[in-house]
């Protein structure tokens, strides 16, 4: 992977990201040290390479402070790339506000670990470690090649199914509008999708073509295995189905079985009745795809989809790829069957992006159900749960109407972001860079409290809920005063110095507690005697007398 030459644009969207695995804040304003430079370097190379940018402070709000280290730029490429062993390039960025160094980082090699000075060095928060023996034991096994891409011995042409191949062919050709598709025999179509290599059999053309006596044969696992119960308390299942051929000859049968109990939600909105389906066709049929593309047909288990009323289950073998975790699986793409999310990508099944997994959690976020869950995951197993019970129904509404309205273009990100404002969650790092859209938009509204927003007044009034806009929008305002209070009544005797006051609200500048404490005063609950730096306050309208505490 080739990573881009950084501009003094691209800078500018950096200053806003969160700094993650691939991006390195220093503000080394005079110097850095060049062997922990070098421990940066191996650290990102192993981590999918990134970039270290020398002259901006690491923590947020970011700004360009200007950096003298590394003058000479061609001896920091020559020195680094010979100590890591790849190509170490360097830039300087003339920024109005100095000069900023940014070093690039290549990725490392497959199935290799970096090491230097005898640890194969990693990110653990703002500390550089060394790798363990359970980081380092999948990268080693990177070397291995991708198991659906290769050839399966025993196959023959017989074992794939040709009313599979036809399915094969008419999605290619209504996703490429190429219709010299049609022509192609089915020999050379299998070849020209990599499902044979020199007319062999792959095992990705018996996951998604092959015939029930052929996996039986060969890769009997490939199975999908379909339940529904009424509750969880029903053993048996009341309805289970086994699916064991080619997948693209039983992904619309395994959605037309959970359509039939695919219960509609539905609400008022103004004149019009609306309606939102329990499990929302797009979103299952993304998590289907992702379960076939990721799973690992090295284990024997199944793939099991377990319907209920109001939530559907899909527990694939083998866990999360190596360097996905439900952390950052929207962030990060890796199918673990490469060949096989190849050919579902020139279908148009899947996202070529890799954003599969946008999907599903912007969809749920737009019909106000609970996020896709994986946290029963394991090393052995991935687990999803997709929620099909709408959680509120003013938010539903709202965001509608906020598409409709403003034409902008959300992605996954945006709707995380407002879904984390909504239920009153903490805002990650990743997300912020988001907020000034939305501020700008008018979608959401900053609080009182520094760093906290809540949804524009215009949902609690589509919602009828004016009152509690007015008591969020205000509490923290209240609430700040009320501390001032407390402290004031506390020190009545000696009184308050304003730098006491500001300790009591570390969070709030100084413009802001002054305006607190004028609030206070003219409601006649605080008072002032002395000026400047001698002022102290007191409880009361009135100041004290002379002589009086």
């Amino acid at each position: 992977m080739k990573l881009s030459s950084p501009t003094l644009e691209q800078l500018q969207r950096w200053l806003i990201d969160a700094e993650d695995e691939r991006l390195e804040f220093k503000e080394a304003k005079t110097q850095f040290d060049s062997d922990r430079l070098t421990k940066y370097c191996v650290a990102l190379a192993n981590e999918g390479g990134g970039h270290i940018v020398l002259g901006v402070t690491d923590k947020q709000p970011r700004v360009v402070v200007g950096t003298k280290a590394f003058e000479n730029l061609s001896s920091l490429k020559r020195d680094q790339s010979q100590r890591v062993r790849l190509r170490i390039d360097a830039i300087a960025l003339d920024h109005a506000d100095g000069r900023v160094v940014v070093v690039t980082v290549p990725p490392r090699p497959i199935g290799t670990p970096i090491e230097y000075r005898g640890a194969y060095w990693m990110r653990r928060g703002e500390d550089l470690v060394a790798m363990s023996a359970e980081v380092l034991g999948p990268i080693f096994d990177e070397g291995q090649p991708d198991y659906s891409a290769q050839i399966c011995p025993a196959a023959a042409l017989a074992d794939v199914d040709e009313a599979a191949i036809e399915r094969l062919r008419s999605l290619w050709m209504a996703s490429s509008k190429n219709t010299q598709l049609a022509s192609l025999d089915r020999v050379q179509l299998l070849e020209d999708t990599g499902l044979t290599i020199d007319g062999e059999i792959t095992y990705a053309a018996l996951i998604l073509l092959g015939t029930q006596k052929g996996l039986g044969r060969h890769l009997a696992q490939a199975e999908t295995i379909f339940e529904y119960r009424s509750s969880d308390g029903s053993i048996p299942a009341q309805q289970r189905q086994e699916f064991r051929k080619g997948f693209l000859l039983y992904l619309d049968e395994l959605w037309a079985l959970i359509n039939l109990r695919n219960e509609v939600h539905q609400f008022q909105d103004g004149l019009f009745r609306r309606s939102v389906h329990t499990f929302n066709e797009r979103a299952v049929r993304e998590a289907l795809l992702n379960a076939l593309a990721h799973r690992d047909y090295r284990m024997g288990g199944s793939i099991f989809v377990r319907q209920y009323p109001k939530r559907l289950e899909i527990v694939s073998p083998g866990g999360f790829p190596l360097g996905i975790t439900a952390e950052n699986l929207l962030w990060k793409q890796a199918p673990r069957n490469r060949r096989v999310a190849e050919v579902m990508g020139r279908c148009d099944l899947v996202e070529r992006s890799g954003q599969g997994a946008d999907l599903m959690f912007s969809t749920c976020i737009q019909e106000s159900k609970a996020l896709p869950d994986f946290s029963a995951s394991d090393d052995y197993e991935v687990s999803l749960v997709l929620s099909g019970e709408v959680q509120d129904e003013q938010f539903l509404r709202y965001l509608e109407r906020v598409g409709a309205e403003t034409l902008a273009h959300f992605n996954s990100g945006d709707f995380l972001l407002l879904d984390a404002i909504h239920r009153e969650l903490p805002i990650s790092d990743r997300l912020r860079g988001r907020l000034p859209k939305l501020l700008e938009l008018g979608i959401i509204e900053r609080r009182a409290r520094r760093g906290s927003y809540l949804l524009s007044e215009r949902f609690y009034q589509l919602s009828g809920r004016s009152g509690a806009y007015a008591r969020r929008k205000g509490l923290d305002r209240e609430t700040n005063k009320a501390l001032l209070l407390k402290h004031i009544k506390r020190n009545k005797a000696e009184g308050s110095p304003f730098g006491d006051l500001q300790d009591v609200l570390p969070a709030q500048s100084r413009p802001q507690v002054q305006r607190l404490l004028a609030e206070l005063k003219r409601e006649g609950k605080a008072s002032t005697k002395g000026k400047t730096r001698a002022a102290r306050w007191y409880p009361g309208a009135t100041e004290p007398k002379e002589g009086q505490p």
